[in-house]
């Protein structure tokens, strides 16, 4: 079984305990770590979910909290970006943050987990 990436309403409803989705984000992490599969946040996902914390002074903790659930961060590198632009330029109306996403998981061959319907719908149509 391949790695789960997170995307940010994942991270933020693990971050946040008043997050609509905190229950279920606890639950699929835990449920990820206990079929072992490792967990990724892509860069800008990461980025997304810490600007509530920083708003606060408290990226720290949020960094923290991340890197003890065992989420590595993954970087944005050249050829992820570049199939982040193919996927946006396919798709008028996906974000250039969720075609990161998108591009991030098959990039790293994982599965995503997201909360936002519209960026599960592309994962589940656009098969590159």
């Amino acid at each position: 079984m391949g790695p789960l990436i997170l995307d940010a309403s994942v991270l933020i409803g693990l971050l946040d305990d008043a997050d609509a989705h905190h229950q279920r984000a606890v639950d699929d992490v835990e449920a990820a770590d206990e079929a072992s599969m490792d967990l990724f946040a892509p860069a800008s996902a990461y980025s997304e979910a810490m600007v509530a914390f920083a708003r606060v002074a408290r990226i720290r903790d949020a960094r923290e909290a991340i890197a003890a659930m065992g989420i590595r961060v993954s970087p944005l590198d050249g050829k992820t970006a570049e199939r982040a632009a193919e996927l946006r330029a396919r798709h008028d109306r996906l974000r250039l943050p969720d075609a990161i996403v998108l591009a991030t998981a098959r990039e790293l061959g994982g599965q995503l987990l997201s909360y936002d319907e519209r960026l599960a719908r592309y994962a589940s149509v656009d098969d590159d």
